[in-house]
């Protein structure tokens, strides 16, 4: 059955990747799959017989397109129909992008003035952050993802309840709890965002996974975005200082409203430019796996050989916390860009040195931390690095197992895959705690 399920995942990649299909789109057509392959199971075929007919009786992508598009007019079909008539912008969306990048841009600008940005540096900005930006990204994907009311409502909830605990809470003066607010805030909002992108589902793996590949590639274009932005700018102000116009007055404007409207703009090309970026996740993965492998071999060695693993101090347990995100990201990535029926090969299995290597740091870290809160104590940021690094510990154990068992032909990618998108939840909620319940918790210092 497990060879089913990856048969299944790879044919749910190769239609995903038609431009115009959106995973409400795919997930309809999935359960039509299912459905063929549960009726063929009955008759007697067997499993892989029996996807192997349903496949056939589903017929291409292109065939799949048109009767999709006899029985949903209004949609965005044409495209892959090659109707030249359309419109050119009716495919990709960009207007409603732009409609909703330009009311982000327009909200964090409202906030920066309300608050005095940069001359005073009030915590309610920065703990309001991600909500001043990820709900129009929500927005966006209900938009497409076409939601009915009862989905639009538990898309909102979310957004609107962050909102009154965030504002409500009486944080006191240099607390470290608002501090850790602001910076789990945003990663909460974006498993908020991960519900409308999914059309209104959450149990779904695969959907988990598609979630997944957009959040990678939703990075790189922000990166590329971002990149090109500073450039921009940079040039912006070199040539217009001779004017007499301040380079902070662009960068106060610009960079905030810019930095927003991005958010929508990486969201729509992922959606639009599907197949580009599907060609550099392999490409990225393949170059950076290596060098991360490397050197979390190399750190753990030396930590371990020196005793250093010792005395981690607080700033440098940051640093392998993020590096520990990092590789985990980096993994999760790589899955999703990974054909789910091919076999082991050496990616692999230097995706599992390193994987190994960052559970040996995770080990000395939470060693490290353990022993410092038993001599020191509790303090919100050591309770919240504490519970990461043993939300990670779990993850990597599990990724590893997994990994060698499939290196060795007892298990398949999909277990793995399974165990990382069962896994996604705990991190949201893990962060939830922090936003919800470690300022009272501290008593909001």
């Amino acid at each position: 059955m497990d060879h089913v399920e990856s048969q299944i995942a790879e044919w749910r990649t190769y239609v995903a990747g038609a431009p115009a299909l959106n995973g409400h789109d795919v997930d309809e057509l999935e359960d039509h799959l299912r459905h063929q392959i549960a009726e063929l199971n009955a008759a007697g075929l067997t499993a892989d017989e029996a996807f192997l007919v349903a496949v056939k009786r589903m017929g291409d992508v292109d065939t799949l397109s048109r009767e999709f598009a006899r029985e949903h007019s209004g949609r965005l079909w044409k495209q892959l129909l090659g109707d030249d008539d359309e419109p050119a912008f009716a495919p990709t969306g960009w207007a409603e992008a732009l409609v909703f990048a330009v009311a982000a841009a327009v909200a964090i600008q409202v906030a920066r003035l309300a608050a005095d940005v940069p001359d005073q540096e009030p915590g309610w900005f920065e703990r309001n952050i991600g909500l001043f930006v990820l709900p129009f990204l929500a927005a966006y994907f209900a938009r497409r993802r076409q939601l009915d009311i009862r989905r639009l409502v538990l898309t909102a909830a979310p957004f609107v309840l962050a909102a009154l605990v965030v504002n409500l809470y009486p944080y006191g003066a240099d607390s470290d709890t608002e501090v850790l607010v602001a910076a789990h805030l945003p990663v909460v909002l974006w498993f908020v965002v991960a519900y409308p992108y999914m059309g209104g589902t959450i149990g779904s793996h695969e959907r988990r996974m598609d979630f997944v590949r957009f959040t990678g590639e939703w990075f790189i274009y922000y990166v590329l975005i971002a990149l090109g932005g500073g450039v921009l700018m940079g040039l912006t102000a070199g040539i217009l200082e001779p004017a007499g116009i301040d380079p902070d007055w662009i960068g106060e404007w610009v960079l905030p409203s810019g930095a927003a409207g991005a958010v929508i703009v990486a969201a729509w090309l992922v959606e639009s430019k599907q197949r580009v970026v599907e060609n550099m996740a392999p490409v990225l993965t393949m170059l950076f796996t290596p060098l991360f492998a490397v050197m979390l071999a190399c750190s753990a060695v030396v930590y371990a050989v020196t005793g250093l693993g010792e005395a981690f101090d607080r700033d440098l347990v940051g640093i392998f916390d993020a590096l520990l995100v990092v590789v985990l990201a980096l993994v999760l990535y790589g899955m999703s860009a990974r054909d789910p029926s091919t076999s082991p090969n050496w990616m692999d299995r230097i995706q599992l040195v390193a994987v190994v290597s960052a559970l040996v740091l995770d080990v000395m870290v939470l060693g490290a931390m353990i022993a410092r809160i038993g001599d020191l104590g509790f303090t919100p940021n050591r309770t919240a690095a504490l519970g990461l690094n043993i939300v990670l510990l779990v993850n990597l154990a599990g990724t590893a197992w997994l990994s060698a068992r499939f290196l060795r032909g007892r298990s398949t990618l999909h277990r793995l895959e399974r165990w990382q998108t069962s896994y996604l939840p705990v991190f949201a909620l893990w962060a939830a705690a922090v936003v919800v319940v470690l300022p009272p918790l501290f008593g909001f210092d």
